[in-house]
């Protein structure tokens, strides 16, 4: 087939024959032309366009596969089971392969022998007595045992013959059935074969049509009984297209039988896992519903199997919480309006005693000193019972949901260090140096000054007592969403397990160690609903020995969500005790 090539361009033409205008001959118009940089560039900008398509393709497909490979239990299992018996399938399928081949080549080389020693003997009554010097008649000999050989039918089936004369060093034309058989045939089979023997190969010989096919050769000597140096070779081909074709149609049904067979496991893998998880997922749903407050949902009880038994039981321990929850919810509001109703009650009882007390305490210097002292210590003791049915009276507020906040700008620097010298009497009692640090410009946030400063004085007051006379560090700073505080003592420090505890009502690391200041032990559980009702967070970080730290963190703006806090909660490093207050 000839092509055509088109005539080179004149010299001065544009490279691309449709960017020019005008007739051949004629200098190309004023219009634009793309050079092939300029191709080239807008083709290297979409490759890597749709390489950057590709690989986010790629990895969303990817990313897809492990999030259903980690959220579904019946995604690992079938795809588990898909591996284990594609496995299984395939060297079954390899190991029968291998031993349906083998046996199909054993019987076509014993059958293919045996029609070669049928045929070395017909050709040796062919040829006994041939004249070597008439080489037409040794010519018209070999044709015919050739074509009778060919004729005749045999076990092996189809074949194709092949004889050779030779006479010393000198080898005659062969006789053939099929021409281009005899090139074919390998150079060692034929020197194994020259020397004496039967002898088999496989190798690839041509067909009629010149196209190479798989064959088993077997080569043979024929016995002429002469006594000079003539030797005849009968070389027989047996094309393996049948057993080719008998292979083919094996490994095909093995492929489909393999894949049908992979996909009915998998199936029946997902069908039973299915059974199974289904009750499974049926259980997390209805727990979680639990968990969200829905106490009246159960499962469904289906038979008498083992699902049917783990239903029972999981409504069964439903139907127990609900009971045991409701039963707490009843307590705590009965505790909560018992909470509420005795501090009300005790508020008009204690105001009358305590302006008894009052004029007592004013009149101590008229009594005698016991009397005197007993006036004092009911003052003190009145005092601190006040502190504690106002901290009650607040609790019972924030159980009631009616705590509300009295939101204003506030400068918390100012706040921290009002609080600071506040409580600067308290930390000299203990022998403690109170240090305050912050940013040197104002931090404004809208908060409950009131309830802010009672959140701080409680941290305060507790790392003075706690302190163990070590210094104490109150930092302040801020960012653009929030601002933090926090209070560092060196004392006696909390454990994990009691960090936990910390923010617990009426709770103490120590019940056996002696108050100093005087506390209701509620003032760390209204500081925590404080910080939430402002939006803020109240966490606290501790080890024994290393003392601990609060930290109160606040949104500059009311009704903003905290992502992070300005300072950290585990403290880098203490402090010197001369910092700058």
């Amino acid at each position: 087939m000839s092509t055509t090539r088109p005539a080179p361009p004149a010299a001065g033409a544009p490279p691309d024959a449709s960017s020019s205008s005008g007739t051949p001959g004629q200098a190309p118009g004023p219009g634009p032309r793309r050079t092939p940089s300029a191709d080239l560039g807008a083709l290297r900008r979409e490759l890597r366009r749709r390489a950057v398509r590709t690989r986010r393709l790629t990895t969303g497909l990817v990313a897809r596969a492990v999030a259903a490979w980690r959220s579904s239990l019946q995604v690992r299992i079938g795809a588990i089971t898909m591996l284990v018996a594609g496995t299984v399938v395939v060297i079954v399928s390899l190991v029968l392969f291998s031993q349906i081949r083998t046996q199909l080549l054993s019987v076509k080389e014993q059958a293919a022998i045996d029609q070669v020693q049928t045929g070395v003997i017909y050709a040796q009554t062919e040829v006994a007595g041939i004249a070597a010097g008439d080489s037409a008649s040794v010519r018209a000999t070999l044709d015919r045992t050739v074509r009778q050989l060919r004729e005749s039918s045999g076990p092996a089936g189809d074949f194709e013959v092949v004889m050779v004369y030779r006479t010393g060093d000198s080898e005659r034309p062969p006789a053939v059935s099929q021409r281009g058989i005899y090139p074919a045939i390998p150079a060692e089979l034929r020197a194994q074969v020259a020397s004496g023997g039967q002898y088999a190969q496989y190798a690839m010989v041509p067909d009629g049509s010149g196209q190479p096919r798989a064959t088993y050769l077997v080569g043979a000597p024929v016995p002429t009984g002469a006594a000079g140096a003539e030797q005849i070779e009968l070389y027989y081909a047996f094309p393996l297209e049948q057993e080719a074709e008998s292979l083919s149609l094996f490994r095909t049904t093995v492929v489909i039988s393999g894949i049908a067979l992979t996909v009915l496991v998998v199936g029946i893998a997902l069908l039973v896992t299915r059974l199974v998880v289904d009750p499974v997922r049926q259980a997390a749903g209805t727990a979680q519903r639990l968990a969200e407050g829905q106490l009246e949902e159960r499962m469904a009880v289906r038979g008498e199997d083992d699902l049917a038994r783990l239903a029972t039981s999981f409504n069964a321990m439903a139907d127990s919480l609900q009971r045991q929850i409701t039963q707490l919810e009843s307590l705590s509001q009965l505790q909560q309006r018992f909470t509420s109703d005795v501090s009300h009650e005790l508020r008009t009882p204690l105001t009358t005693v305590q302006m008894a007390a009052e004029v007592l305490y004013e009149s101590r210097e008229d009594f005698p000193p016991h009397v005197a002292r007993s006036a004092e210590l009911m003052h003190a003791e009145l005092d601190r019972f006040e502190v504690l049915l106002t901290d009650l009276l607040e609790i019972s507020r924030y159980d009631a949901g009616a705590a509300v906040l009295d939101w204003e700008p506030t400068d918390l620097g100012a706040l921290v260090r009002r609080v600071a010298a506040g409580m600067s009497a308290l930390a000299e009692r203990h022998g403690c140096e109170l240090t305050v640090s912050g940013p040197a410009q104002d931090v404004i946030a809208e908060v409950d000054a009131r309830r802010v400063e009672r959140i701080l004085r409680n941290l305060v007051g507790n790392a003075i007592e706690h302190g163990t006379g070590k210094p104490v560090e109150v930092t302040w700073a801020a960012n653009r969403t929030a601002a933090a505080v926090t209070v560092r003592d060196q004392g006696v420090g909390l454990s994990s397990a009691e960090a936990q505890h910390v923010f617990d009502r009426f709770w103490r690391a120590d019940p056996s160690r002696v108050r100093t200041v005087g506390g209701s032990g509620l003032g760390l559980s209204i500081s925590l609903e404080d910080a939430r009702l402002h939006g803020g967070w109240l966490q606290v970080w501790g080890q024994p020995g290393a003392g601990a730290q609060f930290r109160l963190t606040l949104p500059l703006t009311a009704g903003t969500d905290l992502t992070s806090s300005p300072l950290p909660l585990r403290p880098v490093a203490l402090r010197p005790p001369g910092a700058a207050r």
